[in-house]
């Protein structure tokens, strides 16, 4: 679920009130550290909410929150409010595996085959994929299969039911084993593992094996019975009021809901203080370096480096010290988290917020922990944000001409053009906007303000890679560092006419989705649900390599985060309409989509349940649409930039003034029926 983050950070910034929830011991200047790192991220970053809570050695020592639970209320939020905790929730299906590695029911390193058998795959490299490599993200699955799991007030498991359904007709991406690069496929697989070893559902293991020995009140699965009133609400710009409670329909990999303080109390199980739930050697190999197995950016000093269910094992800058701190972040849609721990000094903390980002959450985490750490003696000073100025330009020497060529990364290719030292690149990472890059010595190309630091890497699967050193600024918060590859150096890959005349028919195209519940909260960000090809360059199109003329495939092998959630397009025409298949989710072309009729009409769902979208043209533009659908049923309307005019699961709406050049898409159960008034 990591990189479903920063859609929402310009929702309505304002200053929310804070509670007072410390316990005893916590020295004050900690305290005022967190308040205001906390009240920056409700001011500046988006976040409507935030609670968090420091365990050390057993003990709650910190544990306040900063914002809303509800703004129409001005309700505040307590130390009992639940989150989604997004992927942190991988934490807790590693943990799970682990447990059953001490019952001696799982070996991590036996075939995935040898505890779902019925688990295979287009590619039969699949025999070797391992328990372990689920864990470290080395299994070279392409990465998620995300239909229908993010949905509001909807608990529907046809995500994890249909899993091993999907897997059976898709390839892998490279050898298992080969390098580690983020898979959310992974953990809904250990998922299902733990379900076929332990002979109970994931939410009834987590109950019995962690909940109740932890006596955790507020961790809970979409499958089990709370009062959703508990959760902090949920906030998008475009929706007035409240969203419905959102269900991460994805449970091993994202799906938990938890409290800042719970989640602080599980973290002394995965800090080995906690034998009766899962050994100390368990949790000291989660620790374990696994990233290094396999091909990885040459940096020590990261963000990311994977341990078994671990972000990072040596995180930055906590590895400037000499400490060892191991981190976790989660995203869903709308919540975000980050949970860091310092086994060495039996401390942990935890950060949970509605709305931002689990970067954010991290850093606000990381200075807090400096600043306790400081408190102790165990650091002296804390290090200053490093500071950059901008790069001075040297002559470049002739060899590094060779690395202009075609680049990819999921969704995209570009062309790099090294001339006269100089080279630009796209936004990086999402916080780095597009620029100029220029030559600066040893290798290095460096950005407009010297933060960026772009290089060449040639590694030795015989690849070469761009790799970026990236320090991400935040005013008022911090400093974080990654260090990535970016894109990966392509061959060309020429076409013959009739190929080229067929891509050439579908660039600028967009394919909109038929198969996503009219509940998915992907409809507020129809970035999700619209796919639009590009035909880049060279035979590539949307990042993949086109192979005929109704084909192309994942064209990436990029270790860490821009190699993740890779896809292969298929096209195929049914009575005159495109189609386009990706991941088993089926799309139609913007040039099959028909304009909404005039007056009153009438609209039936399809009895394959398929979403209906409609055009809005000059004849129905600007006018108001009324519509009368049951409650299964449900529309959505966009502008013709894109955005998100009104969606009627979120807004309870079911009248709009329609925008023209917009779109209109209508969801439902088979058999739904639409009656629609446009005047």
């Amino acid at each position: 679920m990591k990189k479903i983050i920063t859609l929402f950070i310009s929702a309505m910034l304002f200053v929310l009130p804070m509670t007072n929830a410390f316990a005893q011991g916590s020295p004050e200047p900690i305290k005022e550290k967190a308040r205001n790192l906390a009240s920056e991220l409700v001011s500046k970053y988006g976040a409507s909410g935030v609670q968090y809570a420091i365990m050390d050695h057993g003990n709650i020592v910190l544990t306040d929150s900063v914002g809303v639970k509800n703004k129409a209320t001005n309700e505040p939020i307590t130390k009992d409010t639940m989150f989604g905790i997004g992927s942190i929730s991988k934490m807790y299906v590693s943990a799970a595996t682990m447990m059953l590695v001490d019952a001696h029911k799982v070996d991590i390193d036996q075939p995935l085959t040898t505890y779902i058998k019925d688990f295979t795959m287009a590619d039969e490299r699949y025999k070797k994929i391992t328990p372990r490599m689920l864990l470290n993200h080395s299994s070279g699955l392409y990465g998620a299969h995300l239909k229908n799991s993010m949905l509001f007030n909807d608990n529907d498991t046809e995500n994890h039911d249909e899993l091993l359904l999907r897997l059976q007709s898709e390839t892998l991406k490279s050898n298992p084993g080969e390098y580690s690069v983020y898979s959310n496929d992974g953990f809904q697989l250990l998922e299902i593992l733990v379900e076929r070893v332990s002979g109970l559902s994931y939410t009834e293991f987590l109950r019995k094996n962690i909940s109740a020995p932890l006596d955790l009140k507020y961790t809970k699965t979409p499958l089990d019975p709370f009062d959703r009133q508990m959760l902090s609400k949920t906030y998008f710009p475009a929706v007035e009021g409240a969203l419905p409670v959102e269900n991460a329909n994805v449970i091993g990999t994202g799906g938990l809901y938890s409290t800042a303080e719970e989640l602080a109390m599980f973290a002394e199980v995965l800090m080995g203080n906690r034998t009766d739930i899962l050994s100390a050697q368990s949790a000291k190999s989660m620790q374990s370096h696994e990233y290094r197995k396999g091909i990885w950016v040459p940096e020590e000093t990261n963000s990311f480096n994977y341990g078994l269910g671990w972000d990072a094992v040596q995180l930055a800058p906590f590895s400037d010290y000499g400490i060892t701190a191991l981190s976790k972040g989660g995203d869903t849609v709308l919540y975000h988290s980050a949970l860091i721990i310092i086994p060495e000094h039996q401390i942990s903390m935890a950060v949970l917020s509605s709305g931002g980002s689990s970067i954010l959450d991290s850093i606000f985490a990381s200075n807090v922990l400096l600043e306790l750490l400081k408190d102790k003696g165990i650091i002296k000073d804390i290090i200053p944000d490093k500071t950059f100025e901008p790069p001075v330009k040297v002559e470049m020497p002739s060899d590094l001409l060779s690395y202009s060529g075609i680049y990819g990364s999921v969704g995209t290719t570009i062309n790099v053009e090294i001339k006269n030292g100089e080279f630009d690149l796209p936004a990086l990472e999402g916080f780095v906007p597009a620029q100029k890059y220029v030559y600066t010595g040893d290798g290095q190309f460096k950005s407009s303000d010297g933060s960026v630091a772009v290089s060449f890497d040639k590694q030795k699967n015989g690849k070469t890679y761009i790799k970026a050193n990236i320090f991400l600024n935040f005013t008022g918060l911090g400093q974080m560092v990654m260090v990535t590859y970016e894109y990966q150096k392509h061959d060309a890959n020429p076409l013959n006419t009739t190929v080229q005349k067929a891509w050439e028919h579908r660039n600028g195209k967009n394919y909109y989705a038929l198969d996503e519940k009219i509940s998915s909260i992907f409809y507020l960000a129809p970035s999700f649900i619209t796919k639009k090809i590009s035909v880049d360059h060279d035979g590539y199109a949307s990042g993949t390599k086109i192979v005929n003329e109704n084909k192309a495939v994942n064209a990436v092998e990029i270790p860490v985060m821009n190699g993740r959630d890779a896809f292969d397009l298929n096209f195929n025409t049914k009575d005159g309409s495109e189609y386009l298949t990706i991941d088993g989710q089926s799309y139609i072309s913007e040039d099959a989509v028909k304009p909404i009729l005039g007056g009153k009409s009438v609209y039936t769902i399809l009895s394959n349940g398929q979403a209906t979208w409609f055009k809005i043209d000059k004849n129905s533009a600007n006018k108001t649409m009324t519509v009368d659908f049951p409650t299964s049923g449900g529309l959505a309307v966009y502008d013709e930039n894109g955005a998100v005019v009104d969606f009627s699961t979120a807004s309870h709406n079911n009248s709009v003034v329609l925008p023209q050049g917009g779109l209109i898409v209508l969801g439902g159960n088979a058999g739904d029926v639409f009656k629609i008034n446009l005047n």
